[in-house]
């Protein structure tokens, strides 16, 4: 593998882990109801897909403007996997033995939330009540979840990958 694509890879992996332990911060210091609004989900999101941008925009421009797919989802793919690894590692250690109450309390805020939502839409009260009972025996900051839940993001990263190696690959200038 090219030095130049390890590098950026490494680098915006740790960029992106950075970005995964703040998007846990900074509720934890302002507002624990942002992690079960669906709009910050949506703004950490967007937040990953620029920097997935830049990772690979800066990475052409390294390689001379010629980047192929392949390159591309590799560069993205050794980014998307530091960056799960350290987000992850911080939510077990942080949820799991420094602060073990504020998982309860994201429960407890999840749940509200799923409440309001399906009395919005109209749900019955039967379905209302098994939904919660489910969300009460559901530990989702446990370490086994949170070890289950890189087998999501690395999914959606590989999508998020192959879109983004899609887009910024490029073939040299005699080739096209």
């Amino acid at each position: 593998m090219n030095e130049i694509m390890k590098k950026n890879g490494i680098k915006f992996g740790i960029i992106s882990g950075i970005i995964g332990i703040l998007s846990m911060i900074i509720p934890y210091v302002l507002d624990l109801s942002l992690l079960v609004q669906w709009w910050y989900g949506l703004l950490i999101l967007l937040i990953y897909f620029i920097i997935g941008c830049i990772l690979l925009i800066n990475t052409r421009k390294e390689l001379n403007d010629v980047l192929s797919f392949k390159d591309a989802f590799k560069t993205y793919f050794i980014s998307a996997l530091i960056g799960i690894f350290i987000g992850v590692l911080f939510n077990i250690i942080f949820f799991n033995y420094v602060d073990t109450e504020v998982a309860q309390q994201v429960k407890e805020l999840n749940i509200e939330n799923t409440v309001a939502m399906m009395k919005k839409f109209g749900a019955p009260t039967s379905s209302i009540k098994e939904t919660v009972e489910k969300l009460e025996d559901y530990n989702q900051f446990g370490v086994v979840e949170q070890l289950k839940g890189i087998i999501w993001s690395l999914i959606g990263s590989t999508i998020f990958g192959l879109i983004l190696a899609a887009i910024f690959k490029r073939k040299p200038k005699e080739q096209i």
